[in-house]
């Protein structure tokens, strides 16, 4: 796991699996955890390493609902966990999903967990919309596509734009489950005024990177979306997304369509 503060008030935890990003924003005394690093040993870390660095959160945020992005809640049980509107309705109408699939992921990687996920209530919260964090609004603003869900959270204040599971320099658009090219290309879309308006945007999987590389990763990723609407089998994938992972992942992106 590694530790990176992009800003005085903006920390970036980076687990070793699939690169995944947990951003803690901190305004005066109160702070924010965004998503979640994935392993059991840095997850009994994090309060610690929050407590140390000054980003003790009063309260968890999610991006969306996949397994990977809710696990805040296993280092931090008694904080409240919001969400977006969308996010809420898919865990309501897929109750215990995430707690299986983390299960069955952890059985194909060995990972043995103290206790098991357990989310609780969790606050839906309005999106578009605003959430006050100590002085300071964060915009919570909608990011469907990948899945049925989603939400990216700007810190505007700080020019901190957490925008969960897009924009990955290591991971091209995947269309899960619920999501669409449609609604992908109608997020970045979105997403583009607000990474101009930014100074550090942190995906959900990769490096947190600037604005310029950032718009450049958008332009790519709207090619990409051409070419997988073309139907193309082999396309040119973005520099530095090119594994057979993400061959793989484009496979399953046109088996979607």
């Amino acid at each position: 796991m590694r530790a990176v503060s992009v800003h005085r008030d903006a920390l970036v935890v980076t687990s070793r699996m699939w690169q995944t990003n947990a951003t803690v924003l901190r305004a005066g005394a109160e702070a924010v955890l965004i998503d979640a690093p994935y392993f059991p040993d840095e997850l009994e870390a994090l309060p610690a390493l929050l407590g140390q660095a000054g980003f003790v959160p009063d309260g968890l945020l999610a991006t969306h609902a996949d397994f990977d992005h809710l696990l805040g809640k296993l280092a931090f049980p008694d904080l409240p966990l919001g969400v977006g509107e969308e996010t809420a309705l898919r865990l309501r109408a897929e109750p215990g999903a995430a707690q299986r699939a983390l299960r069955d992921h952890d059985e194909r990687h060995y990972v043995a967990r103290p206790s098991p996920l357990s989310l609780g209530a969790v606050q839906a919260l309005p999106v578009p919309g605003r959430l006050d964090v100590g002085d300071q609004e964060l915009e919570l603003h909608a990011a469907e596509g990948h899945t049925a869900d989603g939400c990216a959270v700007f810190a505007r204040v700080i020019g901190v734009l957490a925008v969960g599971d897009y924009l990955s320099d290591v991971e091209i658009p995947m269309i899960s489950a619920g999501g669409s090219v449609d609604a992908y290309r109608a997020t970045l879309a979105r997403l583009a005024p607000l990474v101009e308006e930014a100074e550090t945007i942190v995906p959900g999987h990769g490096a947190p990177r600037g604005r310029d590389e950032t718009l450049r990763t958008l332009d790519e990723d709207v090619d990409y979306l051409d070419a997988l609407e073309r139907g193309e089998q082999r396309p040119a994938l973005p520099q530095g997304r090119s594994s057979g992972e993400q061959r793989r992942i484009h496979a399953a992106n046109l088996a979607s369509l």
